[in-house]
C-alpha cells in the first residue's frame, strides 16, 4: 500500500502520558519515512494556532478523553480526527495500538471514511451576562455539589417548561455522547451520525422521570431552582465551573462538526458488541 499524495501535513496530539509520548514519537518518524509533513503536538494550546487549520488530518493518541479535547478546539476548521486507543473503552478513538501502524497505512491508502457527528454550544448566563461559552463533543451536565443533599433544576425546549427534576442534575448529550455518562444515568444509545438532544436526568427523585430524545432547532434551557444550595456544569466531563440559584445554562447545536475518522471494515454495531461485550 501507498499513502495518497492528498495528505500531505498531519500532526499527532498525544496524551501526557509515557506511553503516548513514545508512540507518538515513533508514528511520527514513520509519518516521516513516508513522505509526510508531520509534528507532534504535546500543549493543548497549540491546538488554537491558526496554522493548526492547514492540518489534512490530527492524529490523536490516548483515550477518548484525550480526543474531546482535540474535538473541542479544532472542529472549527473541520479537521479529520483519527483516534488510536491507549485508553480503556475507545468508542471514539477505534485504532488500537497493536496494529496502528498497518491501520494507519490501510486509512491513508484511500479517501477517508469521515464520521460526522454533532457538537452542543453552551452558554451559562449568570444575572443576564454571559459567563462562558462552550463547543462540546459528548455532554453538557449540570449535576450536584459534593455537600448537596439534592439540586432543583428546571427544563425548557424553547420557551416551553418541560418539568423540574429533583436529584443529582441532567444531562443534554450529543448522539455521540449517548455512549457516556448519559448510558451510565440510564439514556438511551442513540446512532452517533443522528442530530438530536438527549436528555437525561440523573438519579430523579420522581420514578416517572424518563430519558426523552428531543429535536435541535430549539434549545434547551436548564435553570437552577434550588435557593441555598450548589451545583457544577461540566462540559464533557473535563471543564467545570461552579453554578448558584438563578444561573441559566442554554444549550443549542453547535455550528461546528466534529469529523472522526472510521476504519472502514468495522462498523458502529461492531464496536458496540466489541466495548459493550455483547454477543
Amino acid at each position: 500500500m501507498s499513502i495518497l499524495p492528498i495528505y500531505k501535513k498531519v500532526a499527532i496530539f498525544s496524551k501526557n502520558s509515557k506511553d503516548a509520548k513514545e508512540f507518538s514519537k515513533d508514528l511520527n518518524l514513520w509519518f516521516k519515512n513516508k513522505g509526510l509533513e508531520s509534528e507532534v503536538i504535546e500543549d493543548v494550546k497549540d491546538l488554537e494556532k491558526e496554522s493548526i487549520k492547514n492540518l489534512d488530518i490530527l492524529f490523536v493518541v490516548g483515550g477518548d478523553g484525550t480526543l474531546l479535547i482535540a474535538s473541542r478546539r479544532v472542529s472549527k476548521y473541520g479537521i479529520p480526527l483519527v483516534g488510536i486507543n491507549l485508553g480503556r473503552l475507545g468508542f471514539l478513538t477505534e485504532v488500537a495500538k497493536e496494529d496502528a501502524f498497518r491501520q494507519v497505512e490501510e486509512l491513508l491508502s484511500k479517501p477517508l471514511c469521515v464520521s460526522k457527528r454533532m457538537m452542543l454550544r453552551a452558554t451559562l448566563k449568570r444575572d443576564g451576562k454571559e459567563i462562558l461559552t462552550a463547543d462540546v463533543l459528548n455532554d453538557v451536565i449540570v449535576n450536584k455539589a459534593i455537600i448537596a443533599r439534592i439540586v432543583d433544576v428546571a427544563v425548557y425546549v424553547g420557551d416551553r417548561y418541560i418539568t423540574t427534576y429533583n436529584g443529582d442534575g441532567v444531562i443534554v448529550s450529543t448522539p455521540t455522547g449517548s455512549t457516556g455518562y448519559a448510558l451510565s444515568a440510564g439514556g438511551p444509545i442513540v446512532y452517533p451520525s443522528l442530530d438530536v438532544f438527549v436528555l437525561v436526568p440523573i438519579c430523579s427523585h420522581t420514578l416517572t422521570a424518563r430519558p426523552m430524545i428531543l429535536p435541535t432547532y430549539e434549545p434547551i434551557t436548564i435553570k437552577m431552582v434550588s435557593e441555598n444550595k450548589d451545583a457544577w456544569l461540566t462540559l464533557d466531563g473535563q471543564e467545570g465551573t461552579q453554578l448558584f440559584y438563578g444561573d441559566e445554562i442554554i444549550v443549542k447545536q453547535s455550528p461546528y462538526y466534529a469529523y472522526i475518522v472510521r476504519t472502514p471494515n468495522k462498523s458502529y454495531f461492531d464496536i458496540l458488541r466489541e466495548k459493550m461485550n455483547w454477543r
